[in-house]
């Protein structure tokens, strides 16, 4: 990494603040040179012109034939630096006054009686002339008159000298206050940074302060205090599932360590033995399809689950899972009444998107009584599917609602063991639905009990072939 990238954010925004201030006061400075520069050209010339009328006015043939200023013939009587000159248009050399200095010779084919502006080197000096053809005594002649630009150029030097000295020293104060500024205005962060740094897994209760909500820097430490309280409620979660997890595991595992330490205490026959040793392994499967449950739940959490996504008939679905499951409600003197009508899809995957509905129904037929009647209706609404199960249950207080779906949540936990439950089917049924872009949520029966709802994007109808290829594909799976 180079230094420049190591330097504080503070050194950067100063330097950053300095280069584009000194490329701008740079672009600045040289058009404003520029414009003054034309300004005073242009006023110098206004002058030089007024120095041409002057001489012109002044211009008489003498009694030797030449034309020349009148009142002195070889003195202009005006300052050291200026000069003037009258030239014969055949080219020769009339009058030049004693303060001119020797110019370039006039060409007189080159001379009109446009006014020409030259700047000509001289005697070591700069001189500004301007030329043109006029009339005096009834002859044409050729006046030029010139300045020196010494003082005019002494003006503007003075002027870059100003710039370039005054340039770097307001650059640097400029650099210095933006240090200050920059400090002060990233001071907040590093308090931020401080308080956050005193913040550890123990003491994700504490939050920052936000003194003011509407600034940058506040806005900052309610995003930060936001993910503190995301933080806090994933610990918790943590803490509450690997005490549940501990808690599920801990329960089978001591009741095969007690059937086998009972079975082996005293003398016991074949058959005693046989019956010990099919409780323990009645507890291992236990064991199993919880490990198993978990395993899948942690594939979900890091989406490494494969999905098959495809166009599935929620209606057929919904009957499939009814008609499997119809035993449970059987033993239990249930009945589960199906309002699902043909041909209304989704795309998710069949297998994934089955395990929902089944734990679903499975947990209705659980919870409801004796007799009872399950409902469970597919209906297009909108732009979605909705499948709803109705059970006759004892339902699910508002205030339990929001964790149903929480792993080894229970409302009841001696009830939920009695009916064999280990508290994870509405978690996968929750992250079953979600991975396929549904939302599965619930809420108060129609008359009594709970009543769950998936909701899943609809999709357009396919064709009969493609429908039959889907189904081929779901039996292969099964198989």
């Amino acid at each position: 990494m180079t230094r420049w990238s190591n330097a504080s954010i503070r050194v950067r925004l100063t330097s950053w603040y300095s280069l584009v201030l000194a490329l701008m006061l740079v672009v600045y400075a040289t058009a404003t040179f520029l414009a003054v520069r034309h300004e005073f050209y242009e006023q110098f010339d206004d002058q030089l012109h007024d120095d041409f009328e002057t001489a012109e006015g002044r211009l008489m043939a003498a009694a030797d034939g030449r034309v020349v200023p009148v009142g002195d013939r070889h003195h202009d009587p005006d300052a050291e630096d200026r000069g003037t000159e009258v030239w014969s248009a055949n080219g020769e050399l009339t009058y030049r006054s004693d303060s001119t200095p020797t110019l370039p010779p006039i060409v007189p084919a080159a001379a009109t009686d446009t006014y020409r502006y030259e700047s000509v080197e001289a005697g070591g000096h700069r001189w500004r002339t301007l030329t043109a053809v006029t009339m005096a005594g009834g002859r044409s002649v050729v006046l030029r008159v010139s300045r020196s630009e010494d003082h005019l150029r002494t003006q503007l030097w003075e002027i870059v000298v100003v710039l370039v000295l005054g340039l770097p020293l307001i650059v640097a104060l400029a650099g210095v206050g933006g240090y200050v500024l920059a400090r002060r205005a990233l001071t907040p962060i590093d308090h931020l940074a401080s308080a956050a740094r005193r913040i550890t897994a123990d003491r994700l209760h504490e939050r920052l302060s936000v003194p003011n909500q509407h600034d940058e820097v506040g806005r900052l430490a309610a995003v930060i205090n936001e993910t503190f309280g995301r933080l806090e409620a994933s610990f918790d979660q943590l803490r509450r599932f690997t005490a549940d997890a501990s808690h599920e595991l801990r329960t089978p595992l001591a009741v095969i360590r007690g059937t086998g330490e009972v079975a082996l205490s005293d003398a016991r026959t074949v058959a005693e033995f046989k019956d010990a040793v099919g409780s323990m392994l009645e507890d291992v499967d236990r064991l199993t399809h919880l490990v198993d449950t978990l395993l899948r739940l942690s594939h979900g959490d890091a989406g490494t689950v494969r999905l098959s996504p495809g166009t599935v008939d929620l209606g057929e679905l919904a009957r499939e899972v009814v008609g499997s499951l119809a035993i449970l409600a059987e033993d239990r003197s249930q009945q589960i009444a199906v309002d699902a009508p043909d041909r209304v899809f989704v795309t998710a995957d069949r297998l994934v998107l089955r395990e929902a509905i089944t734990n679903v129904v499975d947990n209705a037929i659980k919870y409801s009584s004796h007799g009872a009647t399950i409902k469970v209706r597919v209906a297009p609404e909108k732009q979605e599917v909705v499948l709803t199960v109705a059970d006759e249950g004892p339902g699910i207080p508002a205030e339990h609602r929001e964790r149903i779906f929480d792993r080894f949540f229970r409302i009841d936990e001696a009830r939920s063991r009695d009916r064999g439950g280990t508290g994870l089917g509405l978690a996968i049924a929750k992250w079953a639905v979600e991975v396929n872009g549904g939302h599965i949520s619930v809420s108060d029966g129609p008359t009594h009990g709970s009543m769950f709802r998936i909701s899943m994007p609809t999709t357009q109808q396919p064709s009969a072939t493609h429908i039959e290829g889907q189904a081929g594909q779901a039996m292969g799976r099964h198989t």
